[in-house]
């Protein structure tokens, strides 16, 4: 090949090239584009595409698990954005989720501590090897202290050590303590009613827990019998 011809392979391998980046380029500028524009709602329905394509049904866990409402979708968004919700919206998302609390039919918030104390040390549920008909954990343990005996727990939530005794509870048959065990029984049932953006999941709300559960889980934190308490 001569070096006319050499150099003229070359201008068409370079004019090729550039015909062939300049639409990569213009995608890369219109995302940025894009981007720019703070187009959120874009980019929220592309990851939520992206996160429901990577999960299936199996066994008693359904992909309708990823499905959002109101109040995560809000908190997620400030977690995004890098600060906490305003406390106007805050308010409007507590006073809604404590519209949603379901309060115990037969009047009775306080049942068998021993029986919460089983619930709360159990992590069971919820998985998709788990059976129907097995009753789920509280998980309680995860995430707070319990009892100055364990050895294990985890420290996002705070210490419930003393959670009755340091509250005044007494006699849970009290008038006096009706106030913390109303409370105590809200806040296990949907705990974003007290806090908009909490950790804590909303056992009651999201069906994690049976009414029964959160009644026994309410004892083995407020009777003063119970070793949450000693």
């Amino acid at each position: 090949m001569n070096k006319c011809n050499y150099f003229s392979v070359l201008s068409a391998v370079g004019v090729a090239l550039v015909m062939a980046v300049a639409p990569v380029h213009a995608q890369q500028a219109k995302s940025v584009a894009v981007a720019s524009t703070g187009n959120t709602e874009v980019f929220d329905f592309f990851a939520r595409e992206a996160v429901k394509s990577s999960f299936r049904s199996e066994g008693i866990v359904k992909t309708s698990v990823l499905d959002t409402d109101e109040t995560n979708q809000a908190c997620s968004a400030a977690d995004v954005a890098g600060k906490p919700l305003d406390k106007k919206r805050a308010k409007e998302i507590e006073a809604m989720n404590l519209k949603s609390v379901k309060w115990p039919a037969d009047g009775k918030f306080v049942g068998d501590w021993k029986e919460g104390e089983a619930l709360a040390q159990s992590g069971r549920g919820l998985t998709y090897s788990d059976d129907a008909k097995t009753p789920n954990g509280g998980n309680c343990y995860n995430c707070h202290q319990l009892d100055k005996k364990e050895i294990s727990f985890g420290t996002i939530g705070p210490s419930l050590y003393n959670y009755g005794k340091l509250r005044g509870v007494t006699d849970v048959n009290s008038p006096a303590s009706k106030a913390i065990i109303e409370y105590t029984w809200g806040k296990i049932w949907n705990s974003k009613a007290y806090n908009a953006c909490s950790n804590m999941p909303r056992a009651g709300h999201m069906g994690i827990m049976t009414e029964a559960q959160i009644r026994h889980l309410v004892a083995l934190l407020v009777d003063p019998k119970s070793a949450v308490n000693q």
